[in-house]
């Protein structure tokens, strides 16, 4: 089933990154981490529908997307960060596997925050933070989204990986970076980010001893 729905507010997270909030339509329900394939109520835009997930909470009035811009490609992103408050959406029902088991360590880089952003933002609504940690990679500190608010959250436990050279604490979440920061593989690993980032770091927590059954990720 589909849905049309009206922008009601656009924030800017950062230099390339908006939130998008609209109409929730009644009887609308979602996991946190889960997604929504979407395109934008514009004859020429109506079929070009792409997957973006939902970074407010379920029982909010609303929903909320927070969407990174990729004006290279000219394609939906570039067209979305176009649009103004009052413009029409299509949305789908949610789906997606990424959803919230048990403490372990949250895997993002860049735009793979957002599944991340609901579960976390549940878990401190509910008092149920607990240990769980966020390794979140990026470009610059300027790309980070949601920096303050996931430092709120988790504190000390949201560490920033930075990987362009120039930037303090340049890193890169590899083998050795997870050797050091992790304590314990038998825990869950929830990782979203580029497709090559989630494959590897996918093979490097299983050679460290880490159960597949534990890692979630979009399949």
């Amino acid at each position: 089933m589909e849905y049309i729905v009206k922008i009601l507010k656009i924030g800017q997270v950062t230099h390339d990154v908006k939130s998008f909030t609209i109409v929730k339509p009644e009887g609308y329900q979602f996991t946190p981490g889960q997604a929504t394939d979407l395109s934008i109520d514009i004859p020429e835009w109506k079929d070009e529908k792409r997957p973006f997930t939902f970074t407010s909470l379920n029982d909010s009035p609303y929903l909320e997307l927070t969407i990174k811009r990729y004006p290279d490609h000219k394609g939906v992103t570039d067209r979305l960060h176009q649009l103004s408050v009052g413009e029409k959406l299509i949305i789908g029902e949610p789906w997606g596997a990424i959803n919230y088991q048990s403490p372990g360590f949250f895997i993002s880089g860049g735009a793979g925050i957002t599944p991340f952003m609901a579960i976390l933002r549940q878990l401190k609504q509910d008092n149920k933070v607990l240990d769980n940690w966020l390794f979140y990679s990026n470009k610059t500190f300027e790309d980070i989204i949601y920096r303050e608010e996931l430092i709120e959250i988790l504190g000390k436990r949201a560490i920033f990986v930075i990987s362009r050279a120039g930037q303090s604490r340049s890193s890169h979440i590899d083998g050795e970076f997870l050797e050091k920061e992790v304590k314990d593989f038998s825990r869950h690993f929830y990782i979203c980010g580029p497709d090559k980032m989630v494959e590897e770091i996918s093979s490097l927590l299983q050679i460290k001893g880490a159960n597949s059954d534990s890692l979630i990720f979009e399949k």
